[in-house]
């Protein structure tokens, strides 16, 4: 499986949804999701150059709903193994709406995350992935570990892709 045809979404809060967003750019995939009213985040209002919705309210909630309710799968990233507030929020709302949820902390499966995230999605088919973690304040380096699973799992999707038409090649 490569990583065509997948749509990363986030609510575009400083932190791991900034860093989502900000890869996704970066390499050319989709990207989306929904913002509170106002496009309100912790550092101000978020750049345009997002390609967020505004939910009809301010509620970071709302948002975070929505994202989940909108996508085929949540993944959460985060440094720490425990999840508090919205990241928190995001699992439950998972769990209530029966979608699939990955959390990746890097406190406990930093080696092997690009390949877990790669097996996730490709187990659950999901094409739309949301993506959340904690905010900038709360966890500094939850940017960078991001960006760095992203990049794991978009190697691990190319040596995947990359096996099977060897196998094609074969028969």
């Amino acid at each position: 499986m490569s990583i065509t045809g997948i749509k990363i979404i986030s609510g575009g809060q400083t932190g791991a949804d900034r860093a989502a967003l900000d890869w996704a750019i970066e390499h050319g995939i989709p990207h989306g999701g929904w913002c509170p009213q106002g496009r309100k985040a912790e550092d101000g209002m978020i750049d345009a150059r997002y390609q967020l919705k505004e939910t009809p309210g301010s509620s970071y909630s709302q948002r975070t709903e929505w994202n989940v309710r909108d996508a085929d799968a949540t993944i959460i990233i985060s440094i720490n193994r425990i999840l508090e507030g919205g990241s928190q929020e995001t699992l439950e709302l998972a769990r209530q709406y029966r979608k699939p949820c990955l959390f990746i902390a890097k406190a406990a499966s930093a080696k092997h995350a690009g390949s877990l995230l790669h097996r996730f999605i490709r187990q659950h088919g999901a094409k739309v992935l949301n993506l959340a973690g904690p905010r900038a304040s709360e966890e500094p380096e939850v940017g960078t570990f991001v960006k760095t699973v992203l990049d794991e799992w978009r190697n691990e999707a190319r040596r995947s892709a990359s096996s099977a038409d060897q196998e094609m090649g074969s028969i």
